[in-house]
């Protein structure tokens, strides 16, 4: 299965950006970089909010934010009503964000991960499913 991906991220998340972007369009997803375009220093909101937009409006399946920490990429995002950002360093962390909340953002801290690390990553979540039931009942209440 294909899906529609929203990219972005500061300058922190650049190079892990760059590897995951190669990864996803190898696999024949359709993508939108909605940048940075390099590691000059920037403000990850004005990355953040338009990609944050874009997927609460379903122009996309979900995105994937990168920053240094992806702290403040998350915070960002999540400011959004209808987006569901959830930080993940590992594989089991990206799966169960998908499978128990539904997370439509994925954040990766990108000067933490390896390349390795970072493709178990993006396909433990692109191939993760919501798994619904008693996990939608606590995702209806976690919008104020």
């Amino acid at each position: 299965m294909t899906f529609k991906i929203a990219l972005g991220g500061d300058h922190g998340g650049f190079k892990a950006k760059a590897f995951v972007k190669n990864l996803l369009v190898e696999q024949k997803h359709t993508l939108h970089d909605f940048g940075t375009n390099n590691e000059d220093s920037v403000d990850y909101p004005d990355f953040v909010h338009p990609l944050a937009e874009a997927v609460e409006k379903e122009e996309f399946d979900f995105g994937i934010l990168f920053c240094g920490s992806a702290n403040g990429v998350c915070m960002t995002a999540n400011k959004h009503p209808n987006i569901r950002a959830a930080i993940a360093w590992n594989a089991e962390i990206a799966a169960l964000a998908k499978q128990h909340n539904n997370a439509n953002v994925l954040c990766i801290p990108g000067r933490f991960l390896n390349e390795s690390e970072l493709e178990e990553i993006i396909n433990s979540f692109v191939n993760a499913t919501f798994e619904g039931g008693r996990h939608q009942r606590r995702v209806d209440k976690i919008p104020c």
